[in-house]
């Protein structure tokens, strides 16, 4: 209410001094150079006025968005004011964003210093669903980015960057306090996730916050991804990458790498046995974990591709020497088969 109130003081100030101008101009029969001078001797007061007023305000103001808005305003008035030819509030203009534009600064600068200096430990108890600092900043950054659009500043885009810089500190803090490190990947995807979201209705997605954002939640995704599967498929996928280098290097018919049919054995035992309960509890985790359903799609899907990957891949290695011989071989469910188990999950949001 306040903000709207000194947008209308501003806009009725403006359109009293034209008229003020106005008249002066063609009562007085002046042009020019004199016609500014007497417009400052009648208007220097009231001006001034308004100045001391805006002054007052802005000491005790915090609200960066309001200051930034005045200040885009005063901007938009300035510009008026030239498409008009009417240069007489050059001045006035230029003292008010010489009192906007540094509390501005001044604020922002001070919000930076207490996302840096926020302990988690004193905050109230975390879980891993999105803090409210992140969904704060996802809107302060649209606000700000929209209003910057307008007027570009330079100084602004840097100073935005640092706080966005220092939440994603402090969501990484945060994190810390989760002893579980699905639970840290859970609340890292979920905030990152929050936070894209937000700003992704006022950015374009090409823009260097939104990639950066985007780039920080496809790395915790392909982490939690591994770290889900690890429980569940954790043997088959150390045997997978371990026997993968063995074969590069292997001379012909794999020479030199030692088969441990026991142990194969086991893997494929397994999977058989525990395969559908496996992608079911995943499922079921990932339902239960993920505060955006569309978010909780796309972990899902990768984690089931993924799984069908290292599948394939396992097929891959036993059907060379000197594991094609394995009887194993002959008990293995066909790629294709887990293929229609796993589409039994898709698009569960």
């Amino acid at each position: 209410k306040q903000w709207y109130q000194r947008r209308v003081a501003i806009t009725a100030g403006i359109d009293n001094v034209c008229a003020e101008y106005g008249f002066l101009v063609h009562f007085f029969k002046v042009r020019g150079e004199k016609a500014q001078i007497l417009f400052t001797n009648v208007m220097e007061r009231t001006l001034s006025l308004l100045i001391k007023s805006v002054e007052s305000y802005m000491e005790k103001c915090y609200d960066c968005i309001g200051i930034m808005f005045c200040a885009h305003i005063t901007m938009h008035y300035h510009e008026l004011m030239k498409k008009r030819g009417f240069g007489a509030l050059v001045g006035f203009h230029n003292q008010l964003l010489q009192i906007l534009w540094p509390r501005f600064t001044f604020v922002l600068s001070q919000n930076i210093h207490s996302i840096r200096e926020t302990d988690p430990g004193k905050l109230s108890e975390l879980d891993t669903r999105p803090h409210f600092i992140t969904r704060r900043f996802g809107e302060f950054y649209s606000a700000i980015h929209t209003l910057n659009d307008k007027f570009p500043n330079d100084q602004t885009v840097r100073s935005m960057s640092l706080l966005q810089v220092e939440v994603e500190n402090v969501i990484l803090r945060m994190a810390a306090e989760f002893h579980g490190r699905q639970d840290q990947l859970v609340f890292l995807i979920n905030n990152y996730d929050l936070m894209l979201s937000v700003m992704q209705c006022r950015t374009t997605d090409t823009s260097k916050e939104v990639l950066s954002i985007q780039e920080l939640l496809n790395k915790r995704i392909n982490e939690y991804v591994d770290e889900v599967l690890l429980p569940h498929f954790g043997g088959m996928i150390s045997f997978v990458k371990d026997n993968e280098k063995k074969l590069e290097t292997a001379g012909p018919n794999g020479a030199g790498i030692k088969v441990n049919e026991g142990y194969i054995n086991q893997i494929v035992r397994g999977f058989n046995q525990d395969h559908k309960k496996s992608i079911d509890t995943i499922n079921s985790d990932v339902m239960r974990r993920f505060t955006n359903f569309n978010n909780g799609t796309v972990i899902l899907q990768s984690a089931l591709t993924k799984m069908i990957q290292y599948y394939s891949r396992f097929h891959k290695i036993l059907s060379q020497p000197p594991f094609k011989t394995l009887p194993c071989r002959m008990d293995m469910i066909n790629v294709h088969h887990v293929m229609v188990e796993v589409k039994k999950y898709k698009n569960q949001f």
